[in-house]
């Protein structure tokens, strides 16, 4: 009984590191490896894992950048593209007007030649100034409309602040040229384009279409006509009083001013369309009559 007793004083007041040293032999004399060696298998499994996720991420990374990278190639060639087409719309466009001067010309010598052709050059002005087909230069109103500025306060990350409220939309342009025409216009023009009969002020996305040619802010429409009158008029109209109040609440900047020489730019030549007569059977006589 106190020999038992003694070993198990003994045992128990063992220092840890004897005893880790103690069994650590003893595995060995058994045959057992050792706990680092147990324990290195796991070590390789994690580093081998840490390895193939560290190569998996270079390559997403290199594909992504890869991507990017053939993304704005794509983007300058496009860019590329579309200045050369623009640049030879521009010149096509000189050379129309060169051409249409040239014929011009040609026909207002051979009319010149009676009385006959001289009232039908007259007409043809009259015309062409109404179809917006002629270059007008004169006095006028200049009409000024311009987003709001950027709010300093909204979040351009999350957009908030910014719900669109301070642009200028199709609806007020086309409201602001439907009151200069009633006023008196003779000719008007917005960012030099030239406004027509068929014209149309359209709202794409995030731009302002005449004509489907796009115009940026700020934009200038120019009228042709008598300042003081188209002023007069202008400001009398019921809709652009409205138009002055809303751009007040939302930070639009509206303005206009009286000019001595605006000028105005020919505008295309509208595409001619005519009607003919229907010499068919109409659709619901045709089905009118197989049903009876």
């Amino acid at each position: 009984m106190g020999a038992s007793l003694l070993d198990q004083v003994l045992a128990e007041t063992l220092d840890p590191a004897y005893a880790r040293a103690a069994e650590a032999k003893a595995a060995r004399a058994a045959g057992d490896p050792p706990d680092g060696a147990r324990r290195r298998p796991g070590a390789l499994v994690v580093a081998l894992t840490m390895a193939l996720a560290g190569l998996l991420s270079a390559v997403t990374y290199d594909q992504a950048a890869s991507g990017e990278a053939g993304r704005e190639e794509v983007r300058a060639a496009l860019v590329e593209d579309i200045g050369a087409q623009s640049a030879t719309t521009d010149d096509l466009a000189a050379e129309l007007e060169d051409l249409r001067g040239r014929v011009a010309d040609a026909r207002d010598d051979a009319l010149a030649a009676s009385a006959v052709g001289q009232r039908a050059i007259d007409d043809l002005r009259a015309a062409e100034l109404a179809a917006g087909l002629d270059t007008v230069t004169g006095p006028g109103l200049l009409v000024t409309l311009a987003d709001a500025e950027p709010d300093a306060d909204a979040d351009p990350v999350g957009g908030s602040g910014d719900d669109g409220s301070g642009d200028v939309r199709d609806g007020d342009l086309q409201l602001v040229v439907n009151a200069l025409w009633a006023a008196g216009a003779e000719a008007v023009s917005i960012n030099d384009q030239r406004l027509g009969p068929t014209t149309a002020i359209r709202f794409a996305g995030e731009a302002v279409l005449v004509d489907f040619r796009p115009v940026t802010n700020p934009y200038r429409i120019s009228a042709i006509g008598d300042p003081e009158e188209l002023r007069a008029r202008f400001l009398a109209s019921p809709e652009v009083n409205a138009l002055a109040v809303i751009s007040e609440s939302y930070g639009l900047r509206f303005e206009f001013a009286q000019e001595d020489e605006l000028s105005v730019p020919a505008g295309g030549v509208p595409e001619l369309r005519s009607a003919a007569p229907f010499t068919g059977q109409p659709a619901e006589a045709a089905a009118g009559g197989a049903g009876g």
